[in-house]
């Protein structure tokens, strides 16, 4: 088993926002957000790119820019969930091997973002492959909204296998030793996918509210590569303005 051969971009949506109402929707330099996230995946030329829509204001939106979307079941508890309906809809027959999960607050995402989230899957041990980037900022290291990743990374690697996943300062060091802002972006094997769904929340997971614990806690392998920056979460209405200046200048 070796890094998929024909892997396809699934990005899940949904309209519910307690921040940022009808986030997919608004406006970025003349499209909804959704449809530029889907742009920003179709650059990245991975494979097939589907939205997997939690309500038909979304699929209306994709399928008048020209894109595929499937409208899933709007109670699914998480975007994996959803990503598996939608995958498992569009193709039955099981073409595609692999499945990179994008969030649908990324309007800015740069392709090789992206695609870098394949290579760990080059390992073929690996079961789910994420993205990780070094905390520079002194701030990030002790606040419990950045998301810290344990790896069996040296600092001059650029990928390591995952140990866990914490909001807490982990690992310890009483020096500078690099900690990793985990980014969630995930590429599974299909069957790991399949798999992941069908287990049940984890002890670990519902206690740090992170799902890819899950994984961790049912002997699957995650791996992480290392990236230059987060990419920007669109979750308030600054993140929003930040997104429509930066596509604004390009």
């Amino acid at each position: 088993m070796s890094k998929p051969n024909a892997p396809i971009v699934v990005i899940p949506a949904r309209m519910a926002s307690t921040r940022l109402p009808d986030k997919p929707l608004a406006d970025i330099a003349g499209a909804p957000m959704i449809v530029q996230v889907w742009r920003r995946a179709m650059e990245a030329d991975c494979g097939p790119v589907i939205v997997a829509c939690g309500e038909p204001e979304i699929a209306d939106a994709i399928t008048a820019a020209g894109g595929d979307a499937v409208l899933t079941d709007p109670n699914h508890p998480s975007g994996s969930d959803r990503i598996h309906e939608a995958v498992e809809r569009y193709d039955p027959d099981g073409q595609y091997d692999g499945v990179i999960n994008l969030q649908g607050d990324l309007p800015t995402l740069a392709p090789e973002v992206t695609r870098a989230v394949l290579e760990p899957l080059a390992d073929s041990d690996v079961d789910i492959a994420t993205l990780v980037t070094r905390i520079t900022d002194t701030d990030e290291r002790t606040n419990p909204n950045v998301v810290k990743a344990v790896l069996t990374m040296a600092p001059d690697q650029t990928s390591g296998r995952a140990l866990y996943f914490s909001r807490a300062t982990v690992p310890w060091s009483d020096d500078d030793a690099p900690l990793y802002h985990h980014i969630g972006i995930y590429a599974y094997r299909r069957a790991a996918l399949r798999r992941f769904v069908g287990l049940p929340p984890g002890v670990l997971e519902q206690r740090e509210r992170l799902e890819q614990l899950r994984a961790l806690e049912n002997g699957m392998v995650i791996a992480a590569a290392c990236v230059d920056t987060v990419p920007l979460g669109v979750d308030t209405p600054a993140d929003l303005e930040r997104a429509r200046r930066i596509l604004a200048e390009t």
